[in-house]
């Protein structure tokens, strides 16, 4: 019987194979035939499936927290917020807190999910967990960055500074930036 996703019928799967495998990725070619009966081969990257989880860390109503780190995809320095890999027995909230405390040196009592994105879900199967942390306290983990992280603080009001920052353009942080601002200009309690 074939699988619905709202009015859209799925395509069916009809064979799958690993083409490529890396350590941290591995490329499946998948074979489909759609409702109309088109067939066609697709390719997809395929990660450890553990899911990711994003942070954006406010230590007040009027600032947020922002990492500085070298991205081997680009060959530079960007700036964008904590994140990382959920590790196995993790909860989004608890990784998160844990890549807090690893990447900026803070704790959060107060965590809240905002929502889960898909990284390039036409190619590939990964998603981030944007969490929205306050009520942050100073503690440091050991983390397995190669190099100390710069932490920078940013004023909410200066947004538009940030977005016209030429080391800003992390996709999943402009997303998380919105995200957590939508969510505060409707909750200021949560700083309470």
């Amino acid at each position: 019987m074939a699988e619905r996703q709202g009015d859209r019928i799925k395509p069916e799967i009809l064979g799958a194979e690993i083409v490529a495998q890396s350590r941290l990725f591995k490329v499946e070619q998948v074979q489909l035939r759609f409702s109309n009966g088109e067939e066609r081969l697709f390719e997809r990257m395929r990660g450890s499936g553990r899911g990711a989880v994003m942070v954006v860390a406010c230590p007040d109503p009027e600032h947020f927290y922002l990492i500085r780190e070298y991205c081997a995809g680009t060959h530079d320095y960007q700036l964008g917020f904590p994140k990382g890999l959920i590790d196995p027995g993790e909860d989004a909230l608890l990784a998160g807190v844990r890549e807090l405390k690893e990447e900026a040196g803070f704790g959060a009592k107060k965590l809240v999910m905002l929502r889960s994105v898909a990284l390039a879900p036409g190619y590939f199967n990964a998603t981030m967990q944007i969490v929205l942390a306050t009520d942050l306290y100073p503690e440091r983990l050991e983390g397995d960055e190669p190099e100390p992280l710069e932490l920078v603080p940013w004023r909410w009001s200066q947004l538009d500074d940030l977005l016209a920052q030429s080391d800003f353009t992390e996709a999943r942080s402009i997303a998380a930036l919105f995200l957590a601002k939508a969510y505060l200009d409707t909750h200021q309690d949560v700083f309470k």
